[in-house]
Parts: structure tokens; C-alpha cells; sequence
């Protein structure tokens, strides 16, 4: 009973229609960084299996090499600071994104008061005007 009421809303689910995809008036330059981020989140992927699987069989050998760990571990990083680069230049382009951090180069929300990657405040503070006069005066005197 149950197993036949899953079957029928996996059948009509797939019949309902799909929506229309959106007609998309990306820039060329969205279309390169989507490719590039694809890219790089596959190079990504294959170095870190990479890694783990140079670790397994340095581990199971008894013979683990810390330079060539640490070697594979920077280059991996070098990746994954390229694709957070073009991840964040993504983020800009989308029609929400406020600025960026002046701390990190994150982006952020028009609604955030804080940076979502580093947690900087991103509300101005204001200097009271009399602490300004006073500096001032004691700079002159």
C-alpha cells in the first residue's frame, strides 16, 4: 500500500510540466565564470580525493611523508582560494549583493550588518562631533 502510493507520486511528478527556464540575459562574462567556477569545483574535487587517498596509503604503509602531504595540501588551497575568488566575483554580479567587506572582500546584502564570511560590522561608526572638535583643538594647542 505504501510502497504503491510513493511509486504513484514519483509517476506524477513527473508528469506535472516543468517550468519554463528563465530566459537568461547573463553577461558572456557570467557564462565564462560559471565555467571557470565549474571548472575549478572539479579541480577541486579530484585534488582532495587525491589527497585523502595519498594519505590512506602513506597511513596503511606505516610510511607517511608530511612534505609531500603538505605540498599537495598548498596546492590544494591555491584552488580552493581561485574558486572562492570567482565564487565571490559571482556573488557580486547577482542584483542583491550590496558591496564587499572592507575587511575580507566578501560580498554582502543590502539587509546585512555584519559580513556573513569574517563577521566585520558593516554599519558605519560615527565619531561624535565634540571627541572631533576636542582632537582638534589639542592638535593646534
Amino acid at each position: 500500500m505504501i510502497g504503491s502510493k510513493l511509486l504513484e507520486r514519483a509517476t506524477e511528478w513527473r508528469r506535472k510540466p516543468e517550468p519554463a527556464p528563465k530566459q537568461s540575459l547573463a553577461a558572456p562574462e557570467n557564462k565564462d565564470l560559471l565555467a571557470q567556477r565549474d571548472r575549478l569545483l572539479e579541480k577541486f574535487t579530484v585534488m582532495q580525493a587525491d589527497l585523502g587517498g595519498a594519505f590512506y596509503e602513506m597511513a596503511i604503509r606505516d610510511h607517511v611523508r608530511l612534505d609531500v602531504l603538505t605540498r599537495k595540501a598548498a596546492e590544494l588551497q591555491r584552488v580552493d582560494a581561485d574558486l572562492l575568488a570567482v565564487e565571490r566575483l559571482l556573488e557580486l554580479e547577482r542584483s542583491d549583493a550590496a558591496g564587499l567587506c572592507p575587511s575580507c572582500s566578501s560580498p554582502y546584502g543590502p539587509a546585512d550588518r555584519f559580513c556573513p564570511q569574517c563577521g566585520h560590522s558593516l554599519t558605519p561608526v560615527e565619531v561624535p562631533a565634540e571627541t572631533t572638535l576636542k582632537h582638534g583643538r589639542e592638535a593646534t594647542a
